[in-house]
């Protein structure tokens, strides 16, 4: 289907997930087990707490459109019958989200209606409708909420939703835009720890990032522009040259707003073109068809879990590449993000390993490859 074809058709069609149903089944397997947690589970009130957490970036982080040091956040706590669910949000620049908007929407959050958090779909859909936007916050109650299921249910949140650990895919790490001796030393420190890397790009020492990182190493690379490149023939020979140099993929070429010049970009461009800040949620999906190749899907745009399950089954639907990506966050939303990893086709969750004051140990990487811990919920420990 062409692509100005694809737009005529307008609303969503049902591709979404319903993630209830597959946590309640999976937990009914345990109640013979766990027959007072699924029994009582209307006796209790679920208790929400939040507090600001500032991620402080390892190194000085740069892509095409700002520079940056820490990221503002905020961690999430929902405590239920003496199990306590980790989420959190985190608000990057270009997202557009403020420390204080996010403090002041969870403070609007009650959790007193609802009897259990089993009730998980009503209970997003509340959360959904208080306020438009505030996606962080959002995803910080849905990561919150999933994790305290697979505590009740005493299982791994990955075996809930039916997903396969051994196919968890590898993960690329970011080498952001920097002097050549400043990428020599990350490329240095990570090129024998990773499957491939991943590189900011966007400015006018494009080709030079890439040929300091060739001098160390000959893994594979993805670069993403950052809406850097504003002009299509420019970016499209740029795109050739890069996969002379062994790039396997491209992201965010262009400006989101300058989606007709991408689509043409992507038609003539010899790799594949994945689209990030021009798609936030499952709505944005209808308009990228014929303009990118795929979807880099994260959390904190996706509203959590349960949106960005609907994102993956939607682009599938309509042919279109996955990849789930992260922002600068602790352990508790990459885990999240890292247990949808067995249904992409790329993973770009390197967001804990950017910071130096991670609260937990969760998803580790192996040999290159994300691994998922073996505990209930996201299996997270805390530092």
């Amino acid at each position: 289907m062409q692509r100005r074809e694809f737009l005529k058709r307008g609303a969503l069609y049902g591709a979404a997930a319903v993630v209830a149903p597959q946590l309640l089944m999976s937990c009914a397997s345990n109640t013979a087990q766990r027959g007072d947690v699924i029994q009582s589970k209307h006796q209790g009130k679920m208790k929400l707490s939040f507090f600001p957490y500032e991620l402080k970036l390892r190194h000085t982080f740069t892509v095409a459109t700002y520079t940056r040091t820490t990221t503002p956040g905020v961690q999430v706590r929902i405590e239920y019958e003496g199990k306590v669910g980790h989420g959190e949000a985190s608000m990057p620049p270009y997202l557009g989200y403020t420390l204080d908007g996010t403090l002041a929407f969870l403070q609007k959050v009650d959790l007193s209606e609802f009897a259990s958090p089993f009730l998980i779909e009503d209970i997003l859909d509340y959360v959904d409708h208080l306020e438009e936007g505030q996606t962080p916050a959002k995803a910080a109650i849905d990561i919150a909420l999933h994790d305290l299921i697979g505590q009740l249910c005493d299982r791994p949140l990955y075996e809930i939703l039916g997903y396969n650990p051994d196919k968890t895919p590898s993960t690329s790490f970011t080498i952001g835009i920097d002097t050549p001796e400043v990428v020599r030393k990350k490329t240095l420190e990570c090129a024998d720890k990773f499957n491939v890397l991943k590189v900011k790009v966007g400015y006018d020492g494009d080709e030079q990032m890439i040929k300091t990182i060739r001098e160390i190493t000959q893994l594979p690379l993805v670069v993403d522009a950052n809406q850097g490149w504003t002009d299509r023939q420019m970016a499209l020979d740029k795109i050739y040259w890069l996969k002379s140099q062994g790039v396997q993929m491209i992201e965010q070429p262009m400006p989101k707003t300058m989606l007709d010049d991408t689509a043409w970009l992507t038609q003539h461009s010899p790799l594949p073109v994945y689209a990030d800040e021009s798609v936030q949620r499952l709505k944005d999906l209808p308009k990228l068809k014929g303009a990118f190749h795929g979807i880099n899907i994260k959390l904190m745009k996706s509203t959590g879990v349960r949106e960005a399950v609907r994102m993956m089954n939607y682009a599938r639907a309509e042919g279109m590449r996955v990849m789930i990506g992260c922002m600068t966050e602790t352990s508790a939303a990459v885990t999240a993000a890292a247990t949808l990893s067995p249904l992409v086709d790329f993973a770009d969750l390197d967001g804990n390993l950017l910071i130096a004051n991670d609260l937990y140990e969760g998803v580790t990487v192996v040999k290159g490859r994300l691994t998922l811990p073996n505990r209930p919920g996201l299996g997270l420990i805390e530092l």
